[in-house]
């Protein structure tokens, strides 16, 4: 391995004493290498997960200190995708329990992204009961207009992520993310633009963050109660929204105050590119050095965004992350860590071909997805190639 990446591979501890957590131990990571939650609309209609979906986790399991699922939802009516993972009812835990096993049987930490899509939620997978913060539509075209839910909806809601954290517990996960962050139901109460409440629910900066908080505590309190392991915590979120009004820079640097207050284990932002600079505040600093410089060590952070090389991961870790996570580079390349660790990076694939599924262990509508989404992976067509040198090119 080249020395200079060696403290990618250092491995690490959490809970951390920092963090205020750790009251049954800590669980160590092997390295500093998270694989990013990502869709991959694999699981069955009943929020089962699949073969084919096992085989993609446990292919990318088996290099990184610690894996993150797709988000599941903790209601029926948070379903944010089709073929998403369930977590929404009892029976559903031998399922969760085949997915974390697939994950730990390679040596990563399994954690579960627990979710609710609000204003998000395609009206085919709710019954056409889409459910916001208030009853303000997101801008994309043909956005349904939602529900806004009652104070009594919202409280049961708080209860969901509860308890979707005692089954992700009993099926043997080392902990759970949860999802505040790409717009869904947590962002929706946060920011200015979806949530127009007057009630406790709302209001200044502060009021927005109620709803978010009260799901940290009442996920917390799952693990206090049910939790005979180390079991971690985790937060991610949407430091910018491009709406106007939006959430901005300082009011996600209040986010993160209250969040690092609360005893969670990690912080995960969601970035694009982890190089990328902020729309408010100071434009010449980008998002991920902020972030870490307001937390100033009361939480690790997890850095993520168009991590390609073995350079961009270390350029995260010298920000002050203390984590960064693959996304995309890794479902392209599976052996990331393994390459790297060997002092192979020069080999790392940064493109896949669409005859690559079987090789790559895709499941068939991610896969599907990603040859239909132009811009999102890196695809290197075959067929252009062969007719630019058909053409003289």
């Amino acid at each position: 391995m080249n020395p200079k990446y060696a403290p990618l591979f250092a491995s690490m501890t959490l809970p951390t004493p920092a963090s205020g957590g750790g009251s049954l131990g800590g669980l160590e990571l092997r390295n500093r290498l998270v694989m990013a939650p990502m869709t991959n609309f694999s699981s069955s209609e009943d929020g089962s997960v699949t073969d084919s979906e096992l085989a993609y986790y446990a292919r990318r399991s088996s290099g990184v200190g610690m894996v993150i699922t797709a988000c599941a939802n903790v209601t029926a009516n948070g379903q944010g995708f089709p073929g998403e993972i369930g977590v929404d009812r009892d029976d559903l835990v031998p399922s969760l329990n085949r997915l974390a096993q697939a994950i730990q049987g390679e040596g990563a930490a399994a954690v579960l992204q627990i979710f609710h899509g609000g204003r998000a939620c395609p009206p085919a997978l709710v019954n056409g009961d889409v459910v916001s913060a208030s009853a303000v539509p997101a801008e994309a075209a043909g956005s349904a207009v939602p529900r806004e839910l009652t104070d009594a909806e919202v409280q049961e809601t708080v209860t969901a992520f509860g308890e979707a954290t005692r089954r992700a517990i009993e099926a043997g996960y080392d902990g759970v993310e949860i999802h505040g962050a790409n717009g869904y139901l947590l962002q929706q109460f946060f920011s200015p633009h979806s949530n127009r409440r007057t009630d406790r629910w709302g209001g200044d900066v502060h009021g927005r963050m109620a709803f978010p908080l009260a799901v940290v505590e009442s996920v917390q309190a799952a693990v206090r109660e049910h939790a005979k392991r180390p079991f971690m915590v985790g937060y991610r979120f949407s430091p910018e929204e491009p709406e106007t009004p939006g959430i901005s820079m300082s009011d996600t640097l209040a986010l993160v105050d209250a969040l690092a207050a609360t005893g969670l284990d990690y912080l995960h932002v969601s970035l694009m590119d982890y190089r990328s600079l902020p729309r408010s505040g100071d434009l010449t600093r980008p998002r991920l050095d902020a972030l870490v410089a307001r937390l100033n060590g009361r939480l690790p952070l997890i850095g993520v965004g168009s991590v390609w090389s073995a350079d961009d991961a270390m350029n995260v870790l010298d920000s002050g992350a203390a984590l960064v996570a693959l996304g995309r580079s890794l479902v392209v390349e599976p052996d990331w860590a393994q390459k790297v660790q060997a002092g192979n990076e020069a080999t790392l694939r940064t493109e896949l071909t669409p005859d690559e599924q079987n090789l790559l262990v895709v499941p068939d509508p991610l896969w599907n997805a990603i040859l239909n989404a132009p811009g999102w992976f890196p695809v290197a067509r075959p067929e252009a190639a062969e007719e630019k040198v058909t053409a003289g090119a």
